[in-house]
């Protein structure tokens, strides 16, 4: 990209980063506003899905055969679309690609937007840091602890409210939990990109091409059998070809490649910092185009979340 080269690396990092919190933000946002249209979760990942292997899978194929011809042996796997070997494959794309869009995009069918500012990114230091302390044996610091406690305490705020309302027979806890376990799905994603050393864009690539093999069949089982109302014949073209383009090249192309600029310019500690804007400006933005109520346990749990993580991620963590 000739163009880059006349920016500087401050001006690559810092848009990077732009266009990283405004995807990741935008998507808590699209997601919940989603589920208010025509396509079930189940039609919204299958979109997810199909936009990202439209772009992703041709280059895993182009990335394969040149290391081939480069005489270098990549274990691929899957027909020689995955540059990993099929075991990395198939954990990886298990939690971070099937795994994550289902929990995610289910839990916009019963809770808010601003529960999902929270509870997703907001939770993800949690899950991370535990994994990796049993998985890892990553050291957790007494500065660590401190932001762990902040981020617990905003989740309890804000998903302690609903799971109370389960009794009086609401269903937003239901929302709530798929959100924990979406943002448990990828933070065991992470902790396996770790102990594997992946780089993003192979690990980016693996895990489309595992969703691709994996989510297709299940998906057709699962409408052949009744099991789920597919509702791609009666939605929109306009929404179809949205959620194809947003969910697909914009969540899982577009930001993971700017999320490795960003991290090679900032640093992973300074990435993770700027990635606490996330909780607030989602919840921002699903008050200001959604219309949804900010009450005080959401704001609580908001800044309590995003001190956590703040925290938690100091060079003294």
């Amino acid at each position: 990209m000739d163009f880059l080269k006349a920016w500087s690396p401050r001006s690559i990092g810092i848009a990077a980063a732009v266009i990283t919190v405004g995807i990741w933000s935008a998507f808590i946002v699209i997601a919940r506003a989603s589920a208010q249209g025509t396509l079930s979760p189940y039609d919204i990942a299958l979109a997810r899905v199909l936009g990202a292997s439209a772009v992703l899978l041709p280059l895993g194929w182009w990335m394969v055969r040149r290391q081939r011809a480069a005489g270098r042996s990549p274990g691929a796997s899957f027909l020689g679309l995955s540059p990993l070997g099929w075991k990395v494959t198939a954990a990886c794309g298990l939690f971070g690609g099937f795994g994550y869009a289902l929990l995610a995009y289910a839990g916009f069918f019963y809770a808010p937007a601003a529960h999902a500012s929270v509870l997703m990114p907001g939770s993800l230091p949690l899950w991370t840091t535990l994994l990796a302390l049993l998985v890892l044996g990553t050291r957790i610091t007494p500065a660590r602890v401190v932001g762990l406690a902040c981020i617990t305490g905003g989740d309890l705020l804000v998903g302690g409210a609903s799971l109370l309302q389960a009794l009086e027979g609401g269903e937003v806890w239901k929302g709530d939990l798929l959100f924990m376990g979406a943002a448990m799905s990828w933070a065991i994603y992470s902790v396996l990109a770790r102990r594997y050393a992946l780089d993003a864009v192979r690990a980016t690539i693996a895990i489309t091409v595992f969703a691709f093999a994996s989510y297709l069949p299940f998906y057709g089982l699962l409408v052949a059998l009744d099991v789920i109302q597919s509702q791609l014949r009666h939605a929109p073209v306009a929404e179809l070809l949205f959620q194809v383009v947003f969910q697909g090249v914009g969540s899982v192309v577009i930001s993971g490649i700017t999320f490795v600029r960003m991290i090679e310019y900032f640093g992973p500690v300074r990435s993770t910092m700027i990635t606490a804007l996330v909780p607030g400006l989602s919840a921002l933005g699903a008050v200001l185009f959604l219309g949804e109520p900010l009450h005080w346990n959401l704001l609580a749990g908001l800044v309590l979340v995003t001190v956590g993580i703040t925290f938690g991620v100091r060079k003294s963590a």
